[in-house]
C-alpha cells in the first residue's frame, strides 16, 4: 500500500453504478436487491475485512450489514401507502454505495462493542491472490505485505481505521467517507490525516513494509 496524502483532489467521483441499482430497486424491491448485492458485495467485503482483520468475523459483517440493508428497504416499502409515493421517492433519491456501506460501518460499530469479551488469537488474513498475473512468489510477496498491513490497521482506532480503508483501500472520495462516518468533509479528511500518519508510524516502528 502507497501512502498517498491527504491533500489530493476531494470533488465527488460519480458511483457510475448508482442509476442503474437504483432503477432496479425502484422496478422491484427483490430483483433490485439482488442487483445491488452483485454490484457492491467486492466493496462491502474489503471494507468488512480491512475494518474487522480477519476473515471469519468479515463474512459475519458482511452477511449481517445486508440483511440490514434488506430490512431497511423492506420497511420503507412497507411505509410507502401508495398514495404518497413516499418509499419510491426515499429509492429514487438513494445514493447506493455511502448507503451501504454507512450499513456496514455502523454495523461493525455495535460489534466492536463486544469485542472486549471476545478474545481472539487467531491472525488477520485477506482473500487469496487470482490465479492469474501475478507470480506465485509475487503473490505470496503480495499477501504477506496484506497481512502486515491488516494487523498495522488493527491498531488504529475504529474511526481513523474505517476512514483510511474507505479512502485509499475502497477509493471512496471524502465526501462519501464522510457521508458513511456521518460527519463534515472535514473531519473525516482529518480522520484519514490522523490514521495515516499513524500507520506511518507503525510501519517505521515495524521496519517497513
Amino acid at each position: 500500500m502507497s501512502t498517498p496524502t491527504v491533500d489530493e483532489a476531494t470533488a465527488p467521483r460519480a458511483d457510475p453504478d448508482a442509476d442503474r441499482v437504483v432503477a432496479a430497486l425502484v422496478r422491484d424491491l427483490d430483483d433490485g436487491f439482488a442487483e445491488l448485492v452483485r454490484t457492491y458485495q467486492g466493496l462491502v467485503h474489503a471494507v468488512a475485512l480491512r475494518t474487522t482483520g480477519h476473515r471469519a468475523d468479515a463474512e459475519d459483517l458482511a452477511a449481517e450489514a445486508l440483511l440490514r440493508a434488506y430490512r431497511s428497504l423492506a420497511d420503507h416499502r412497507a411505509s410507502d401507502d401508495g398514495v404518497s409515493g413516499g418509499g419510491q421517492i426515499w429509492l429514487e433519491d438513494l445514493a447506493p454505495r455511502p448507503w451501504l456501506l454507512t450499513i456496514v460501518v455502523n454495523t461493525r460499530r455495535n460489534q466492536v462493542r463486544d469485542a472486549a469479551r471476545r478474545p481472539r488469537t487467531d491472525g488477520a488474513t485477506l482473500p487469496d491472490e487470482p490465479v492469474s498475473g501475478p507470480s506465485v512468489e509475487e503473490r505470496a510477496e503480495r499477501r504477506e505485505v496484506g497481512e502486515r498491513l491488516a494487523a498495522l490497521l488493527a491498531h488504529l482506532p475504529e474511526t481513523q481505521r474505517t476512514a483510511v480503508v474507505l479512502r485509499h483501500v475502497t477509493d471512496l472520495p471524502l465526501t462519501e467517507v464522510a457521508a458513511v462516518l456521518g460527519c463534515p468533509v472535514g473531519t473525516a479528511k482529518s480522520h484519514v490525516s490522523r490514521g495515516l500518519a499513524r500507520l506511518r508510524t507503525l510501519i517505521d516502528e515495524t521496519g517497513g513494509l
